[in-house]
């Protein structure tokens, strides 16, 4: 390969790899601000109330039985002792009838999202014999039913819960649940431990979140029905609904869990997992699509540069390696006017402006530099074309690796196409002739 020509790819290199400083330092700045924005929502959420599970209610019977031990030695009678235990029950079915309002919160430029639950639980519990339970002698018993919700400061009203027709106050919340549920009980009192028994109860509850809300399925028959005027709900957790239907008015979803599907341990742990859950997305996260936009920077720069030789190739128009420096500064400078938009703007409207402004000055430039509006206005073109595929790629992430790839190979049969006649060995002294 003539000098001239290994000089100019090694040029066209060094210009490209320093480019990669300026869209690193984009980058950077998109994380920061997104971190920036996780901290005004943990801010937000903090002083209002986080991500909510809600678990239970569940039965608690604590009991008190006689318990032979082991004679010692030379004492041919078994002692009898005082022991204590502890049952946790699920209730036979469960129904939860809710619904949930979303409101942002704004710090600055930065926004969280609330939701707040309106909602009717109600079931029942089935109590056999404690004997029958435990295979022990019950002495007595006591009842208290549980109900466990991982922040307590989001719960507006004051539930009044209602069992057997009785009506019962929770006390204050204590710390102490499973992966750390504030635990809100009511005490109904003691038990004949050698009778059946059935407890109904019913409860409003209005709980405030951030983000995320989750419901775990403790009963042995799961009903729960929640509607929202929030129009991008997520469902996550391992119980999916059974129906929904979303629209732009909101969403109305279903979930029937048995007991034969959860674990009624994990089902009390929120760290467990064993939850369905709704998460109140943003449908628009611009720190996420500009940072993947970033990530697609260096394309933009290879194949803008790639144009460039060509023309040289072609049209036997010189460009000096300064040149495509400032061409691939303009194009970096795009993903950081992106993101500065989208924090004022709409996602779509940010991007068409930051394209159109640097489209614009990349054309104006070259075609001064490159002697006519005619190679101007085609270099133009053809980064409209570049950045119209990266807004689909961005906005269809399921089909990203396809579009990328069809978009390389379309440059480079481009390329291939364009150059087939081209005499390699004679372009070093074409090159040395035109400087």
């Amino acid at each position: 390969m003539d000098k001239k020509l290994l000089y100019k790819l090694l040029a066209i290199g060094v210009m490209a790899i320093l480019l990669l400083v300026p869209l690193g330092m984009v980058e950077g700045q998109i994380r920061e601000r997104s971190h920036r924005q996780q901290e005004v929502q943990a801010s937000i959420a903090q002083s209002a109330a986080g991500p909510q599970t809600l678990a239970g209610p569940t039965l608690v019977v604590h009991y008190r039985f006689f318990e032979e031990s082991t004679p010692e030695k030379d004492d041919f009678k078994p002692r009898r002792k005082m022991s204590e235990g502890t049952l946790t029950l699920p209730p036979v079915e469960f129904v939860l009838d809710g619904e949930t309002g979303v409101q942002t919160r704004q710090r600055g430029i930065y926004r969280a999202r609330l939701f707040q639950l309106t909602a009717n639980g109600s079931g029942y519990f089935d109590l056999k014999p404690l004997a029958e339970l435990t295979g022990k002698t019950i002495v007595d018993a006591r009842l208290r039913l549980v109900l466990g919700v991982s922040d307590s400061r989001g719960i507006s009203n004051d539930p009044k819960i209602t069992v057997n027709g009785k009506a019962f106050r929770f006390a204050s919340p204590k710390e102490g649940g499973e992966g750390g549920l504030r635990r809100l009980t009511v005490e109904l009192g003691s038990l004949d431990p050698t009778l059946p028994a059935r407890f109904d109860f019913s409860f409003p509850l209005q709980l405030t979140g951030t983000t995320r809300l989750a419901i775990a399925p403790v009963g042995e028959a799961n009903r729960i029905h929640l509607k929202s005027d929030w129009p991008h709900p997520n469902f996550g957790g391992r119980f999916l609904p059974q129906t929904r239907s979303i629209s732009s008015a909101g969403f109305d979803a279903q979930w029937e869990v048995s007991h034969l599907a959860r674990n009624f341990e994990a089902a009390q742990n929120p760290n467990s997992g064993e939850q369905l859950s709704i998460d109140f997305i943003d449908p628009v996260n611009v720190y996420l699509q500009a940072e993947r936009a970033v990530k697609y920077g260096v394309l933009f720069i290879v194949l803008t540069f790639a144009g460039f030789f060509l023309t040289e190739i072609l049209r036997r128009t010189p460009i000096h390696p300064m040149q495509y420096l400032l061409v691939g500064l303009a194009l970096a400078i795009f993903f950081l006017l992106l993101i500065a938009f989208s924090e004022h703007l709409p996602f779509f409207a940010s991007y068409g402006l930051a394209a159109a402004a640097c489209i614009t000055l990349i054309a104006t430039y070259l075609a001064g530099a490159l002697g006519g509006w005619r190679q101007g206005a085609a270099f133009g073109a053809g980064l409209t074309g570049l950045y119209g595929v990266l807004y689909g790629v961005l906005l269809s992430e399921d089909n990203a690796l396809l579009m990328g790839s069809v978009l390389l190979f379309l440059a480079l049969a481009t390329v291939m196409l364009a150059t087939r006649r081209v005499n390699w060995y004679g372009l070093g002294q074409r090159l040395t002739e035109d400087t």
